[in-house]
């Protein structure tokens, strides 16, 4: 039995403003139906002692100490740029406003 229609997929294809032939409605309609049952398929297969996971190993994060040290000064930040202006990064314009 088929879960995913084709006037599904069209509702969705229009509220995501994706235009799409009556062939390539038809055609998903059918991959996203297949892909639903795999889905479905393996909900199945998990029984109700393993737990929901989106990783099978266990993830933490590395973090290094949080140490508060002297910033850089301004004539260090823009000692590397190509172009600085009373201690200030100068940019090219890229939006075409007046300065």
């Amino acid at each position: 039995m088929s879960t995913i229609s084709a006037a599904e997929v069209a509702r969705v294809a229009t509220l995501a403003r994706i235009e799409l032939t009556e062939d390539e409605v038809q055609r998903l309609a059918g991959e996203l139906d297949v892909i639903a049952q795999a889905v479905a398929q393996v909900s199945e297969a998990v029984g109700p002692d393993v737990p929901a996971t989106s990783h099978p190993i266990p993830l933490t994060n590395v973090m290094r100490e949080d140490v508060v040290e002297q910033p850089l000064s301004v004539a260090d930040a823009i000692s590397g740029a190509p172009a600085s202006e009373d201690g200030q990064f100068v940019v090219p314009q890229i939006l075409g406003e007046d300065a």
